[in-house]
Formats: C-alpha cells, structure tokens, sequence
C-alpha cells in the first residue's frame, strides 16, 4: 500500500481509525525504520519519533518545524 501524506490524513479525516490504518500499512512492508517508528509509537515514545521525524526531515532538507506546523494545519 502506497500513499501519501494527504492521502493518509484524509483517511483519518474521514473515520478511518489511525491506528489500525497504521498497523494494515505495517503488516504490508518490511522498511526498518517504519518497523522501529511503529515500536516507539506503541511504547508510546513520542521523543524517540520527534528525532527520529526531525532526523529524516535534516537528511531530505526539510524544515520540521515548518513541516510540521502545515501537518497540523491539515488537521483542522
């Protein structure tokens, strides 16, 4: 299953639960770094996933910050 961001945000927009979302996306790739967000995520480590966003954000010449803040705009 491939998708964007905005794809993934309308689903949970439209009722679609997150988590089993997340967890249907999980079963279905085998990316490590996927695998270690998902382990944080359910350990419920929200400062190990900000770093770990923060980090892949720095290597794609991202601004997190700002990256995030239109994320949560999304939300609204």
């Amino acid at each position: 299953m491939n998708m964007n961001p905005l794809q993934l945000i309308q689903l949970i927009k439209g009722g679609q639960n997150p988590q089993q979302l997340l967890m249907s996306i999980m079963q279905n790739n085998n990316n490590p770094i996927l695998q270690n967000a998902m382990g944080m995520a359910q350990q419920g480590n929200v400062s190990g996933l900000e770093m770990l966003a923060r980090n892949i954000a720095q290597q794609k010449g991202i601004d997190f910050d700002k990256a995030f803040s239109e994320f949560q705009s999304y939300l609204k």
